[in-house]
C-alpha cells in the first residue's frame, strides 16, 4: 500500500474518530431518550464499585433486558471505538498501558462532567466498565495488526 494510500486512509480514521466522540458527547449528554434533557437538583453519583452493576443485574426481571444491556454491556461496547481507533490513527498511542490511561481519562471526564452539569449521573462503574471497553478495543486493535502484518509483510498498520 503507498503512503499516499496510508494517509487518506488515516485522515479518513480521524474523521470517523471524531464522529465518533461526537456522537458519544449526544448520548452522554442531550439525548433525550436516555434522559439527559432533564436537569436534576441533586448531585446523583455512585462511588461504591460494582453497586449499580449488582443492581441493574439483581433487579433486571423489573427493569427489563435493554436497560441491563444498556447500563452494563453498553458501557464496555461504546469504548472498543475509542481503544481501538487511538492506537490505530496514532502511532505513539500503540502501548496497552496508553490506551488503558486515556481510555480511564476520557471516562472520568465524561462522569466528571456529568456530575456537574447535573445530567446523568457520575458513577464509577460507568468508570471500569469504560476502561474495560477500551482495552478491549486495544486488543482487537493488536488482533488487526497481526492479521496485517501476517497478510501484507508490512510492519505498519
Amino acid at each position: 500500500m503507498s503512503k499516499n494510500s496510508i494517509k487518506k486512509l488515516k485522515a479518513g480514521g480521524k474523521v470517523l474518530l471524531v464522529l465518533y466522540l461526537a456522537c458519544l458527547i449526544y448520548f452522554m449528554f442531550f439525548s433525550e431518550s436516555y434522559g439527559r434533557t432533564e436537569f436534576h437538583a441533586e448531585y446523583r453519583y455512585n462511588l461504591v464499585l460494582f453497586q449499580e452493576i449488582r443492581r441493574f443485574l439483581r433487579y433486571r426481571d423489573i427493569l427489563g433486558l435493554p436497560a441491563v444491556l444498556i447500563n452494563v454491556v453498553g458501557n464496555v461496547v461504546v469504548f472498543i471505538p475509542y481503544g481501538c481507533g487511538l492506537p490505530l490513527l496514532f502511532e505513539r498511542l500503540q502501548s496497552f498501558f496508553r490506551v488503558l490511561i486515556l481510555s480511564f481519562t476520557t471516562s472520568l471526564l465524561a462522569e466528571t462532567m456529568q456530575l456537574i452539569f447535573r445530567v446523568g449521573s457520575f458513577d464509577v462503574d460507568d468508570l471500569l466498565l469504560n476502561t474495560i471497553g477500551g482495552c478491549i478495543g486495544y486488543l482487537v486493535f493488536v488482533a488487526l495488526r497481526q492479521y496485517w502484518r501476517g497478510k501484507h509483510g508490512e510492519k505498519k498498520l
